[in-house]
């Protein structure tokens, strides 16, 4: 059970990557201006009406509501009268974002969702490493750091939206988030039967920890180039992809350059593989393959503005390309061990 909940836990942190991805394409990062609730309901509303006071209508404590182009929070439980009195409520005081669009409300609310769904298996997955304590010992230490990175993700998703998405705290979650998958990858492999020995020279290690190094920083320069794409876009609106990236600034050719480097590294860990007999035809082959469609979909969204899904994909394509490349590193890294798993 345990190498269950393992790799289902890998497939929902995915699925989480994917919904951030879309997240971001749809521009409904603030769709759910407050947490854990959503406009203070545990199930978001679906119409304005819901988020406007209602003369003799039953309160909750922390309801929200928009008045004045601003977020009020009910201070406890109450029934309103005919006239809106203030006094029931106080204001919303993690930010001044007060609006509502169903849309980005219900996709940020989904994302969510498998945020949540994420952490049920991620907590049922340490559970059950206590069944292997035993036997593999490692793996209820490592499920326990995963289950406490998790929840620090959570915390971090809170802190972006009180930040209005601030560009660095959105770079941060994203980087966390890699971590979260590079560590279920270890787990998965770690808690195999028999692990497979792969022997390879020092310059094919080194190459591999300089394209890991490479990718986490070509992926969160990247978060900071969407970030300056999303402000463009709130001046100049969806219909004008063509300015989105008129005047990119430096961050953008910087991210642009390094995709080169990126591909250079990764085609000598192929060239070195195929050459010297490594036994990782299928990782390599695969790593290409996701390079090849990274720089892509970036060359889609530069010269042909930005065809529709082009920015999810390039964002998930990046998540996989670095998932490659953490499984091929511990592949190298580990040594088979005596120990079966039970």
């Amino acid at each position: 059970m345990f190498r269950k909940f393992a790799k289902i836990s890998l497939v929902t942190i995915y699925l989480v990557i994917i919904a951030g991805a879309v997240v971001r394409m749809t521009g409904s990062g603030m769709g759910c201006p407050d947490w854990p609730k959503c406009f203070g309901y545990y199930i978001p509303p679906t119409e304005r009406e819901q988020l406007e006071w209602k003369p003799n209508h039953d309160y909750f404590e922390g309801q929200v509501i928009i008045v004045d182009e601003s977020l009020k929070v009910a201070i406890e439980k109450f029934s309103s009268a005919d006239a809106y009195k203030a006094e029931n409520w106080q204001n919303y005081e993690k930010h001044g974002y007060a609006k509502f669009n169903v849309w980005h409300t219900w996709i940020e609310y989904i994302n969510r969702l498998l945020g949540a769904l994420s952490g049920v298996f991620v907590l049922l997955m340490f559970i059950s490493s206590f069944w292997l304590r035993k036997t593999k010992r490692q793996l209820v230490f490592w499920s326990f750091i995963t289950l406490v990175l998790l929840l620090f993700q959570a915390w971090l998703g809170a802190t972006v939206v009180y930040s209005e998405l601030l560009p660095v705290r959105i770079t941060i979650h994203m980087i966390v988030a890699l971590i979260i998958v590079a560590l279920l990858l270890y787990i998965i492999y770690i808690s195999k039967k028999d692990i497979d020995r792969h022997p390879t020279s020092k310059n094919f290690k080194y190459l591999v920890i300089a394209g890991l190094i490479l990718s986490l920083f070509q992926i969160g320069l990247g978060t900071q180039v969407r970030q300056f794409v999303d402000e463009v876009v709130k001046q100049v609106g969806y219909q004008q992809k063509e300015l989105w990236l008129d005047d990119p600034g430096i961050k953008f050719y910087i991210h642009r350059s390094f995709s080169i480097a990126v591909f250079l590294v990764n085609l000598g860990l192929w060239y070195l593989n195929r050459k010297k007999g490594y036994g990782l035809d299928k990782l390599t082959n695969g790593l290409m393959l996701v390079i090849g469609i990274e720089i892509l979909t970036g060359i889609l969204m530069y010269y042909f503005d930005f065809p529709f899904l082009t920015q999810p994909l390039h964002l998930i394509i990046a998540a996989l390309m670095f998932s490659l490349q953490f499984y091929i590193f511990v592949k190298i890294r580990l040594k088979a061990k005596n120990k079966q798993f039970v």
